[in-house]
């Protein structure tokens, strides 16, 4: 599957060379694959046209402006926009990307199934409705893959792991995770971290990626004979304990059909998970959060000569209780808000960020005065989202609701 930005008249040639490019970078390297940034996206697949032209580039070009048009119908009927077309114009400033799902090329003939990608905060403005999705706590993926009973997965780049870094998670529910596969996560993410139940180490790997949970989606590929049929057994499995959501099994004839298998897969997965979350079975471990801090020993009778008042004062004038909290950078001016909005709070004593990561998730440590739940409720107060308890937190800024008439667009496109 291939992802093609919508080209001018006369930039075709070029930008179908540079969407080449991209999908090398994907399927390159020999270890991980960036995932495709589309939260931020509406997505309309499975759009069919078929159009004659002059030429083979005139005839894709309409093809592809055709399939714009009935996206976007699509696209408003689903959000309650009524399905009224706007003008070719106002389109491309909407379109994001073009997906080619499958296409036939001709001398004068095109003909494809398409999927179109719109912005989502312009579409929604546009339509007149809330672009916000309620969607889960940040959940880190570790696709495993099983093929010729040896398991991956981030030790060496596998098409699963591929399958999972193409696919375009904006209108899912689930709040997924997925790491790129380079640096430490071949060490820290690999099959034998998934038989771990320990939720210590378990801790530290989720802080490392700003998640609250894990997600592990398993494929055993059976290969029949060389060249012949692949059947592949897929499991949605969740926790530290594997616990397992739901399986099924998919079929193809050819080696050749491995991608559209897999990527069949991640999307049957994804509505495991999905389904998991809306009947209350998926949901965050609490036992993967921080334990509260002990108890202080009160100590009665305490003597009131000098000496000890003098000590008591250097006690309680210390740095205070060490928080790191979790939050989305979008830009590096949500850097400086964030702090700020932190040191307002009373009892912080300082907020410096000490892991930046824009447009991710950075980290920030938080001096405190009090108890950590004292300032999770002064954040809340605040209009902040606020995950976890005790010493490690994660913030969100609340987005605004949809209206009481309109459901939340969590539904997969088909």
């Amino acid at each position: 599957m291939r992802i093609r930005t919508l080209p001018t008249a006369l930039a075709g040639a070029a930008l179908l060379l540079s969407g080449g490019a991209v999908l090398a970078q994907i399927e390159g390297g020999s270890r991980g694959a960036a995932p495709v940034d589309s939260g931020s996206a509406y997505e309309v697949s499975g759009v069919t046209v078929d159009v004659a032209g002059k030429t083979a580039d005139a005839a894709r070009y309409s093809g592809w402006r055709l399939a714009q048009r009935k996206a976007w119908v699509q696209l408003s009927n689903r959000l309650g926009g009524g399905g009224g077309l706007v003008s070719d114009g106002t389109l491309d400033s909407l379109v994001s990307g073009i997906v080619v799902e499958n296409e036939q090329i001709g001398p004068q003939r095109y003909i494809a199934k398409l999927g179109v990608l719109f912005d989502r905060s312009r579409a929604g403005s546009i339509l007149g409705i809330s672009t916000y999705a309620d969607r889960s706590q940040p959940m880190l993926v570790i696709p495993v893959q099983y093929s010729g009973g040896v398991g991956q997965a981030f030790e060496q780049s596998t098409q699963w792991q591929q399958a999972w870094a193409r696919y375009r998670t904006g209108n899912s529910s689930i709040d997924y995770v997925r790491p790129s596969g380079s640096g430490p996560d071949a060490l820290l993410l690999n099959v034998g971290q998934t038989q771990r139940p320990g939720r210590g180490w378990w801790r530290t790997v989720l802080d490392q990626y700003g998640a609250s949970d894990v997600l592990m989606p398993v494929v055993k590929l059976y290969r029949q004979w060389p060249g012949g049929p692949v059947i592949g057994v897929f499991e949605a499995r969740h926790g530290p304990d594997n616990e397992l959501i739901g399986s099924f099994t998919l079929r193809v004839g050819t080696p050749d059909g491995l991608s559209q298998l897999l990527d069949t897969g991640v999307k049957r997965i994804d509505d495991l998970y999905q389904q998991a979350r809306r009947n209350g079975s998926l949901h965050v471990d609490d036992s993967l959060s921080p334990p509260p801090p002990p108890e202080a020993a009160v100590i009665d009778d305490l003597p009131t000569d000098d000496t000890t008042d003098a000590n008591t004062a250097v006690l309680t004038g210390g740095a205070g209780i060490s928080i790191i909290v979790q939050f989305d950078t979008p830009a590096a001016t949500a850097v400086s808000s964030t702090e700020a909005a932190l040191r307002a709070i009373p009892g912080v004593r300082s907020a410096a960020t000490t892991s930046l990561a824009l447009g991710g998730v950075s980290l920030m440590r938080v001096a405190y005065d009090g108890d950590p739940a004292a300032l999770k409720t002064a954040l809340e107060a605040r209009g902040y989202q606020v995950f976890g308890s005790g010493q490690t937190i994660r913030i969100r800024r609340v987005a605004q609701l949809l209206p009481p008439d309109l459901p939340a667009d969590n539904a997969t496109t088909g």
